[in-house]
């Protein structure tokens, strides 16, 4: 560990003498670390900043290693937006480092402690896949927007209108969703992916949710974890299992092999959008767009 903060630490150092001047930008450089984290920031600044994110939609953020590239747009930033709760597993050091010189904001600090998941008693055990409750992923940005103000306080006013804006449309979001799932509940179904990123989601919509594997994709499933999962699913009669978009379907596709040896044959559905946002041109290239084409794929499959 103390070899890669060194490492770190040279690297950021080198790289000061290269960048341009900042003054000389037309507009601000934002840095953030996910696509969904990006897509926030876009509505709430809109044309005040550019908005670049580190990880390509696709990317699992819990896998993620920092590039040298990464290391030159955060160091070049003229500020960084990063997700916080260990989210940026690989990355958090950095962030440390970074904090010394440069203007950083963690998007999910000042959430209330209550309404945090967590899966032990470690405080890296905090799931960090806020945003699947839309209301808690509406307060981090209200936070995110005076820490953009404090920053940039000649901006307020149109930061405000942007953000005042991008939340009412997320009061819809919620719901809409809440409706939706509030249907699906009769048919007493269950959500079951490949990791448990869908904490949130249940807690929010009232929707009972089970993962194969952990909060974090590093995790590995055992064969308790498949045995009793596939019990669970032929007990309940539920109609689908869930791939997800940044994750391989092989533990999930052995879930879809145990049930169907004991002749309970289930759809696996999706991918489901979860630690990332698909690609631009798609339905799901928004956080909005993401959380709609989730829930519609959820309620198709398991309302069948």
């Amino acid at each position: 560990m103390k070899k890669f903060l060194a490492i770190v630490s040279i690297l950021l150092l080198s790289f000061s003498c290269k960048f341009e001047n900042r003054h000389e930008r037309e507009r601000p450089m934002i840095v953030t670390t996910t696509s969904i984290l990006a897509d926030g920031i876009r509505n709430i600044v809109g044309e005040k900043a550019e908005v670049v994110s580190l990880m390509p939609a696709g990317v699992d953020p819990h896998l993620y290693k920092a590039s040298v590239r990464d290391l030159d747009l955060l160091q070049n930033a003229d500020l960084v937006i990063y997700h916080g709760l260990f989210l940026e597993g690989k990355m958090t050091e950095i962030f440390e480092k970074l904090a010394f010189k440069q203007d950083l904001i963690n998007v999910s600090e000042k959430l209330p402690q209550d309404l945090l998941l967590r899966s032990g008693p470690e405080s890296h055990s905090v799931d960090p896949h806020i945003w699947f409750d839309v209301s808690l992923w509406s307060q981090a940005l209200s936070h995110t927007t005076e820490e953009i103000i404090q920053w940039r306080p000649e901006w307020e006013s149109a930061i405000r209108n942007n953000s005042n804006k991008y939340l009412a449309q997320l009061a819809i979001l919620h719901q809409d969703t809440q409706d939706k799932i509030a249907e699906l509940r009769k048919a007493n179904q269950a959500l079951i992916t490949a990791h448990d990123a869908f904490s949130y989601f249940g807690k929010a919509y009232e929707l009972e949710v089970l993962g194969l594997q952990g909060l974090s994709t590093l995790s590995e499933p055992g064969l308790r974890d498949l045995t009793g999962l596939v019990s669970f699913i032929v007990e309940r009669n539920i109609h689908a299992v869930f791939a997800e978009q940044t994750i391989s379907p092989k533990a999930i596709e052995a879930v879809v092999a145990g049930c169907a040896n004991q002749n309970h044959f289930i759809k696996l559905a999706g991918p489901l959008y979860t630690d990332s946002l698909g690609s631009v041109d798609t339905p799901a290239g928004t956080y909005i767009g993401m959380i709609e084409t989730n829930v519609q794929v959820i309620f198709e499959s398991l309302t069948l």
